[in-house]
């Protein structure tokens, strides 16, 4: 069955099959998949913001974001369109490290993530503190390249990948959900890989 190639091909591997979630199959490569042209962008002029419920709004800079302690993460990921990835390597900020210096208000539980280009995803902020999301500006030990949502993605490797959001700019808090891009156009509100939540319908 369909359904279970990515799982028939762990075991041909020696990989745990159940890393592998239902209808998923595995690739070595890393294949680009983008709404509209990659945005232009000038690391000098370059910042990074969080507002919207919280007590301190932040805005950083580049330089002011690798200041920051990094984190390496390696982890699977799994895209809607039915690849998954196991150990990719990251590198990158700890969402949950800035909330905590934004001083998140307690009536926030949802968070809006914008990418240049005009691309959005939204998320539960719950998900969001999770200590595998990253603000990811290197992959594999390299610079993120542009194609693969550089210099920086938002990196949520417990959902489907349309979640980690390519050339990120900014995530507002919110008190009530309101749906991305995808999520407005039949994408699944959660997008569970485990689930299968790749649509409404």
């Amino acid at each position: 069955m369909l359904s279970a190639r990515g799982k028939r091909q762990a075991q041909k591997l020696g990989i745990d099959p159940n890393r592998v979630p239902p209808g998923q199959y595995l690739t070595d490569g890393f294949p680009v998949l983008t709404v509209g042209p990659n945005p232009d962008y000038d690391l000098s002029t370059w910042d990074f913001q969080i507002y919207g419920e919280v007590e301190d709004e932040l805005q950083l800079s580049w330089d002011e974001l690798q200041a920051l302690p990094q984190k390496d993460l390696v982890t699977d990921i799994h895209c809607v369109t039915r690849w998954s990835k196991l150990d990719t390597a990251w590198r990158g900020v700890l969402v949950s490290d800035l909330l905590e210096r934004a001083r998140v208000k307690p009536e926030a539980k949802f968070v809006m993530a914008y990418s240049d280009g005009g691309y959005t995803t939204n998320l539960p902020l719950e998900v969001v503190l999770d200590d595998d999301v990253l603000l990811a500006h290197t992959f594999d030990g390299k610079p993120l390249e542009h194609d693969h949502g550089g210099p920086l993605r938002l990196l949520v490797p417990k959902r489907y990948f349309w979640k980690s959001a390519k050339f990120v700019r900014k995530l507002e808090l919110m008190s009530e959900d309101r749906m991305g891009f995808w999520e407005l156009n039949g994408y699944h509100n959660d997008a569970d890989p485990w689930k299968e939540q790749r649509h409404w319908f």
